[in-house]
């Protein structure tokens, strides 16, 4: 089961830094990609706004 990210997303960028295996892509909204996420939850645990939760 992957991460998604929400749209309470503020775009601060502290998840990708995060991310082992580079699966969060930029935007206005960040997007975790499902195929390359390893449910590891170190984004949902770095992020200020709670906007990272389980698929």
């Amino acid at each position: 089961m992957a991460y998604k990210i929400t749209e309470d997303c503020t775009a601060c960028g502290t998840c990708i830094d995060e991310c082992p295996v580079d699966a969060i892509s930029e935007g206005d909204i960040y997007v975790i990609d499902p195929d390359i996420c390893t449910d590891c939850g170190s984004c949902a645990d770095v992020c200020p706004v709670e906007a990272i939760e389980p698929e």
